[in-house]
């Protein structure tokens, strides 16, 4: 089926309870096995592409493949940028057919961050896509976003508020306590605050950096009022992990197809078991 908005998918979210997984991709492999996972467990799903991404395989690449695969399923699939810093760049990917892009102005002061997400969420909806914004930072590093444990703040109930009601976005990414890559130890969220923002703003809210966070966090943050969770690290790890186990077990193999596809299926492992604790199984009655 034809790619769909973000707005869409969280919108029948919110009003069913669950979260939607946020995937994101680097190559054909990944992409095959985002789909794959969502058409198994028949759930919505977010294909989502950093601009490091972008920049490793190709705008019209990622587009195409995400676009290919949509086309070969019935399950709602978004196509959205993650982490857009850089405004040229969401303008490319609103023009090569992104149904969904963020824009991540956290590192402003508010007045800005507003202004400049106002002025993406004013281009993207005239063009029918998606806006997510952030406010707070989020620590640890993703791609070319590098924010210390100095620099990471938590999301302020009654800024997130007023973020929401001035910028008109889609969704809104907040800062609860988890953190991009690995995590050194447990991560502890701040659930109170959580709950706080989801009183305070009627927008879907987007949990980023949740990789490595227990299942039973997770489902604690769905049922605060989560809708978007972002997950890259656990299908890192399980791809390349799943990649260096073939080629132990057979160091002269030189068919990439024996080495990728392994790894191919250790990421959609992954892929399916998130969506089973997001709560979206079984939401969309697949044929594909």
């Amino acid at each position: 089926m034809p790619l769909v908005t973000l707005a869409e998918v969280l919108q029948a979210a919110d009003s069913g309870g669950y979260a939607v997984g946020a995937f994101n991709c680097n190559n054909m492999e990944i992409v095959q096995a985002i789909i794959n996972a969502a058409r198994s467990e028949g759930a919505p799903v977010i294909i989502q592409a950093s601009q490091g991404a972008i920049k490793y395989a190709g705008l019209e690449y990622i587009t195409s493949l995400v676009r290919t695969a949509a086309a070969g399923t019935d399950i709602p699939v978004v196509l959205h940028l993650d982490h857009g810093t850089d405004f040229e760049q969401i303008l490319r990917c609103l023009r090569a057919g992104f149904t969904s892009v963020m824009i991540d102005g956290s590192k402003f002061p508010l007045e800005e961050n507003m202004a400049l997400t106002r002025r993406v969420v004013a281009i993207a909806h005239v063009m029918g896509a998606s806006v997510e914004g952030e406010l707070g930072r989020i620590g640890g590093t993703e791609e070319q976003i590098s924010v210390s444990a100095r620099e990471a703040t938590m999301t302020d109930p009654e800024e997130a508020r007023r973020f929401a009601a001035t910028t008109g976005v889609d969704a809104l990414a907040v800062a609860i306590g988890t953190a991009h890559g690995r995590y050194k130890g447990t991560p502890e969220l701040d659930f109170d605050r959580l709950a706080a923002i989801d009183r305070l703003v009627p927008t879907p809210i987007v949990l980023h950096g949740s990789s490595g966070v227990p299942d039973d966090a997770i489902r604690r943050a769905v049922e605060l009022g989560v809708r978007k969770i972002n997950i890259d690290t656990d299908i890192r790890v399980a791809f390349v992990e799943a990649t260096r186990q073939a080629l132990a077990a057979n160091p002269d193999e030189i068919d990439p197809r024996k080495v990728l596809g392994p790894a191919r299926e250790a990421a959609t492992a992954v892929i399916r078991h998130k969506i089973q604790v997001f709560g979206s199984a079984g939401r969309i009655k697949s044929s594909g």
